[in-house]
């Protein structure tokens, strides 16, 4: 075979194209233009859609296997947090019947105390259910708004609580809403007695809200960090022995004769939802004493309509006697 009509071009594999630099700048730049037309014309949009709803069955394939084994942990763990929950459950139903049992005893002696000396019964006060539906937009208050008001009964100077304790008074009320200032507003105030030492003093809000602290309490006053500050009842408003706040701070400071002592409520403000608002001590004891003297008026008309009307038949009874006699005498 002559040389000259051999095929002297080099094999497929060994062909050489554009350079490497000229083939990633062209990739560069057809990059680019795809990000900047997406970006500005949403043109890739379709064929993502497209891409996702294809690949949707093909990666809940392989994930499968993955949900199995999380599924089978998470069974296998719930398991274990199902049986330790039952374990805690019945060691606290079984505290919580010796408390009960114990609590039954302490209120049958509480009682029979208080017959023998001649105390009248803790009365209940009446309250009503609320929800707090905002914060009033106050920034130099703190105030709640809840749905209740003057229609359901609500009064100015109703406590409101929560199931952690106190959390204010009722300040303003609307015919379907009212306003509660609450305990850590700068002009709240609530009397309040130690219940490891029963000593009363007064507590207020602090000014920037944070929380409240003890007034004009004396250096060497007997108060420690943790002791519980639950109502008084001496400003006839508050029920006695409502929690309020723990004393978190004690300063004792030598150059003053007060000492500075910082509480922090119980009931958090900014978790409550539902709430109670009661009625005031002071009110609910006048309408009891009220209803006390009604019912022992209409008990006295009672027994003067029962006396007159014994009277009167008393009276019938000795005229038909004197008719008899007169009528059998000749």
């Amino acid at each position: 075979m002559p040389f000259g009509t051999l095929d002297r071009s080099p094999p497929p594999f060994f062909r050489q194209g554009p350079s490497a630099l000229t083939k990633l700048v062209l990739c560069s730049a057809l990059a680019l233009v795809m990000m900047v037309a997406d970006a500005r014309f949403r043109l890739m949009q379709p064929a993502r859609s497209a891409l996702a709803l294809v690949l949707q069955p093909v990666q809940r394939l392989m994930q499968t296997p993955v949900d199995a084994w999380e599924t089978a942990g998470d069974y296998l763990r719930g398991t274990k947090r199902a049986m330790a929950a039952e374990d805690q459950a019945k060691r606290q139903l079984a505290e919580q019947a010796e408390r009960l049992s114990r609590a039954e005893a302490l209120q049958t002696e509480n009682a029979r105390l208080r017959k023998l000396l001649d105390l009248r019964p803790a009365a209940a006060v009446p309250s009503l259910s609320a929800e707090v539906l905002f914060e009033a937009p106050d920034p130099f208050s703190r105030r709640v708004v809840i749905d209740r008001g003057a229609t359901q009964g609500v009064a100015a100077g109703s406590p409101v609580i929560n199931e952690s304790g106190v959390l204010g008074q009722v300040t303003r009320v609307y015919p379907l809403s009212a306003e509660v200032t609450l305990l850590t507003d700068k002009d709240a105030a609530i009397p309040l007695l130690n219940a490891r030492t029963q000593m009363r003093n007064a507590a207020a809000g602090r000014a920037d809200g944070s929380g409240m602290e003890l007034r004009f309490l004396a250096a060497n006053a007997d108060v420690k960090v943790g002791d519980l500050m639950t109502t008084s009842g001496l400003d006839g408003v508050y029920p006695p022995g409502l929690p309020v706040a723990k004393v978190t701070v004690v300063d004792r400071r030598a150059d003053s004769s007060f000492a500075q002592v910082l509480l922090a409520p119980i009931a958090q403000p900014d978790s409550a939802r539902h709430v109670l608002v009661l009625q005031p001590m002071d009110r609910h004891l006048a309408a009891k004493q009220e209803a006390e003297v009604a019912t022992a008026a209409e008990a006295a008309l009672t027994a003067e309509a029962k006396a007159t009307a014994r009277a009167v038949k008393k009276e019938e009874r000795a005229a038909k006697a004197a008719a008899k006699a007169s009528g059998a005498t000749p």
